[in-house]
């Protein structure tokens, strides 16, 4: 019977045709996203690719989707380690590599591209070439990206976390970033991650690694080779990420979507063929028989959709590619690599999709009675099983709960409930839309009684007495609306809650954005006036990395009242800083700042004695911290400090609040995200613009907003693409097993025109139908989520649903629906003339 199946997929190819689409294009996304998924691995970066031996300091472990730098050698730890590791044979230099924040401004506008500044030493590690003119020997000299422009010997300004500063320019060369003296770079920086080895002609490698790991020990760890792509900066690391969840999200759809036309296909084509089976029972085949062809004709279709799918994936992965670098889901740079196992893997999951989808029909194939042969009547005859009663039953409760559950969710569980809520919504409503959708037809096509001609009334009775059929036409559509209303109300609904909230947070008149720069300097602070956070990053004792705020006085002040204060008191949080400026050190020397971070006694700084901390109640539980106890930090130059929990609250701008001197003493090239005003600025602010508080908070989640928006397109466009096959399939299967019907209506006197009328009016009201079922899905699911976002972020959040692209959806349904079944009809009633 194996043998009988795969001749029957060769002798009726055309019933076949949606599953062998939508299987053969699942196949293509799963081979081509695999492509690029085993080409996103890290690559050494440019700058490090000079060095065949690098050293790096311990990683921590992070959670998912943190991308925090590692804790940093004290500076006491590099200086030992480079004069070891420089003592070791071949090894000609141990250089400590350091990055600080620059940008160039040309024409008054900050230029964008590598933002980062150097030692001039951290050149050798990289095969950058020669310079151009001559290396900076002095304080206010630097070498620069020959693609700027910018010859030798020319000024030029560059901005640095402390504010603009001007520069000459001695050299230039072939590579990214800028480049200073080594003193300079150390003061602009934090601390040092990464010693590169820099060998003589003819070291041996082999030998300079592990004499490396046997002088770092468990202070670091040696990289060489491929294994030198761990150095890959985190913002790349981060967007890799973010392409790692597109590629899962496109897999996982087209997986699911496949399964489900595959296996509509093949249970809608069962049933019109019961008469097929039922004589084929007749003459003697076993139910098992029956089962084993329906399997052979999925063998046959699974394996030559899924070896022209692999095909098509490996002609489709570079042009991807190219596509996620433009969007922004892989780093620039990003290539594919054709590799012969993702192919392979999507043959393989193609073929076993295939095999599972008819897992089903097979089984109801193998229950049809010899009797059915003889049967002449086309109405259905309970349509709606135990299983699929109690079934149907359990998921509809499960997404009712699910929905009402997301009303009172925390803010990471309302996306959650929503989406578990019409996952299970929809499979309930589709396991029970034979029951559902008599009722249903009857009151939505009452009007059709109304209309002139029997049109309407055909219309009407068709539904009722072909449930199934309509049952099966109306499937997709429902999947197609709930999900894209579903997915796209729910990412703006969400966008347009936080846009609030960060307005109601603001509390300002006004906010300083970074304009064309990472953030503001501490020039800009001070020029803008008003209240800010300088964003750091600090190391408790073990524990992954924590996120950290610097904050002045008065900022703490002004929060004072959105801060509840679970223990300790906020007044010891504002004994540190400095008040006088909103940069919190504009009065220090260099030398000042330097003194502070060796541990020196300025007040400003709101160290052990100074100042306190303010910590998150999460993170306080989370290390056992309590107010006035006093916790060790290690802070961005690596050094570490002992400063005083001065209160625990329930929430916080940032896990830790601390001094802002402190900060700014540790890390001099940090930056600040905003500046929050109550007045005007109080002069020109380098590198920032000004945006009224509704404004900012429309541009804050800007970039997120973009990549969460293109990510949500890209789903629906899927899911629309590959449910439409499932509409035009199964329209196309069930017009043409009507040719009957329509020359019986052809030899009662319908016209051509009316029996084609007919076809497409029929068409429509399924559309409608599965859209209106749709709609019943996925709404009490988002005005749930509503509830939730408004109770989360304390103000009442709007329902936004892109109407414009659920529109578009509904109608390419309809379009799909209405030509798929009217162009069977055609061939259909000219057969019958």
């Amino acid at each position: 019977m194996l043998r009988t199946g795969l001749a029957m997929a060769r002798g009726r190819w055309s019933g076949f045709a949606g599953a062998f689409t939508a299987l053969c294009l699942g196949v293509a996304l799963m081979s081509m996203t695999a492509l690029v998924h085993a080409s996103a691995s890290p690559r050494v970066p440019d700058r490090y690719a000079g060095t065949g031996v690098l050293v790096r300091t311990p990683v921590a472990e992070q959670g998912e989707g943190f991308f925090l730098e590692d804790r940093p050698w004290s500076p006491e730890a590099v200086t030992a380690l480079t004069a070891r590791l420089r003592g070791i044979p071949g090894v000609t230099a141990a250089v400590a590599d350091r990055s600080f924040y620059a940008q160039a401004v040309v024409a008054g506008r900050p230029v964008p591209g590598d933002l980062r500044g150097h030692g001039w030493s951290s050149v050798a590690l990289a095969p950058y070439g020669p310079v151009e003119g001559r290396p900076p020997a002095r304080d206010g000299e630097v070498v620069l990206d020959r693609a700027l422009g910018i010859s030798p010997g020319s000024p030029v300004t560059l901005l640095t976390a402390a504010g603009p500063e001007p520069y000459t320019v001695t050299g230039t060369l072939a590579a990214p970033g800028f480049h200073v003296t080594d003193a300079a770079a150390a003061r602009f920086s934090g601390g040092v991650r990464v010693i590169g080895l820099v060998t003589g002609a003819g070291a041996d490698l082999a030998r300079v690694e592990g004499m490396a790991r046997e002088i770092v020990g468990d202070g670091g760890e040696v990289l060489a080779g491929d294994a030198r792509a761990a150095l890959e900066p985190r913002a790349d690391e981060r967007v890799r990420w973010i392409g790692t969840q597109v590629l899962t999200g496109m897999a996982a759809v087209s997986g699911f979507v496949s399964v489900f036309v595959v296996a509509s296909t093949f249970a809608f084509g069962v049933v019109q063929r019961r008469r097929e089976f039922g004589l084929l029972r007749l003459v003697g085949a076993t139910p098992r028989q029956v089962r084993r062809m329906v399997y052979g004709e999925a063998l046959a279709v699974g394996a030559a959709a899924a070896a022209a799918g692999a095909a098509l994936g490996i002609v489709l992965a570079p042009v991807f590619g190219g596509l996620l670098v433009e969007a922004g889901f892989e780093p620039p740079g990003f290539s594919v690599r054709i590799e012969a196992w993702p192919p392979v893997a999507a043959f393989g999951t193609g073929l076993g999709v295939a095999l599972l989808a008819v897992w089903s029909a097979s089984r109801r194939a193998g229950r049809v009675r010899p009797l059915e042969a003889l049967r002449e009547a086309e109405a259905d005859r309970r349509p709606m099983t135990r299983a699929r009663w109690i079934s149907g039953a359990a998921f509809t409760l499960l997404g009712t709960g699910c929905a009402a559950a997301t009303a009172g969710a925390g803010a990471d569980a309302i996306v959650n409930y929503s989406l578990y809520a019409a996952m299970a919504l929809i499979l309930g409503l589709t396991l029970l839309a034979p029951a559902i959708v008599p009722p249903v037809v009857r009151v939505l096509s009452r009007p059709l009684l109304r209309t002139r001609g029997a049109t309407g009334m055909l219309v009407r009775e068709e539904m009722l007495a072909a449930v199934r059929r309509t049952s099966s036409t109306a499937a997709p559509v429902l999947v197609t609306v709930g999900f894209a209303v579903l997915v796209t109300g729910m990412t703006q609904t969400t966008a347009g809650a936080f846009a609030l909230g960060r307005t109601t947070a603001v509390g300002a008149e006004a906010v300083v954005v970074p304009d064309g720069t990472p953030g503001l300097s501490d020039a800009a602070v001070t020029a803008a006036g008003g209240v800010s956070l300088l964003p750091t990053t600090v190391y408790g004792e073990g524990g992954p990395p924590l996120e950290a705020a610097g904050i002045t006085p008065e900022a703490l002040a002004r929060s004072a009242g959105r801060l509840k204060v679970l223990e300790g008191s906020l007044a010891a949080g504002r004994d540190g800083g400095n008040g006088r400026d909103p940069a919190g050190n504009a009065d220090r020397t260099g030398r000042d700042r330097e003194s502070t971070a060796r541990g020196g006694g300025d007040s400003g700084a709101g160290g052990s004695g100074d100042g306190g901390v303010v910590v998150a109640r999460w993170l306080a539980d989370e290390r056992g911290w309590r107010a006035g106890r006093t916790v060790s930090l290690a802070f961005e130059d690596g050094r570490t400090e002992t400063l005083a929990v001065a209160a625990v609250v329930a929430d916080s701008p940032a896990p830790l609040l601390l001094p802002r001197g402190t900060v700014r003493a540790h890390d001099p090239s940090a930056l600040t995200r905003e500046v929050l005003l109550d007045g005007p600025v109080r002069g020109e602010v380098p590198g920032g613009r000004v945006l009224g508080a509704e404004a900012y908070a429309r541009n804050a989640g800007d970039e997120e907003d973009r990549l969460v928006w293109v990510f949500t397109l890209i789903l629906v466009g899927m899911a629309v693409g590959y449910t439409g096959l499932a509409v035009a399939n199964t329209m196309v299967m069930a017009t043409a097993g009507r040719a009957a019907d329509f020359r019986v209506l052809r030899l009662s006197g319908a016209t051509s025109r009316q029996v084609i009328g007919m076809v497409s009016a029929e068409s429509a009201a399924v559309t409608g139908l599965g859209t209106a079922l749709g709609m019943a899905v996925a709404f009490p699911a988002l005005l749930g989520m509503r509830s939730g976002l408004s109770e989360q972020i304390g103000a009442a959040a709007a329902l936004v649903v892109p109407w414009p692209v659920v529109l578009v959806v509904v109608g390419g349904c309809l379009a799909l629906a209405v030509g798929a079944a009217v162009l069977p009809a055609l061939a259909a009633v000219r057969r019958a003339r």
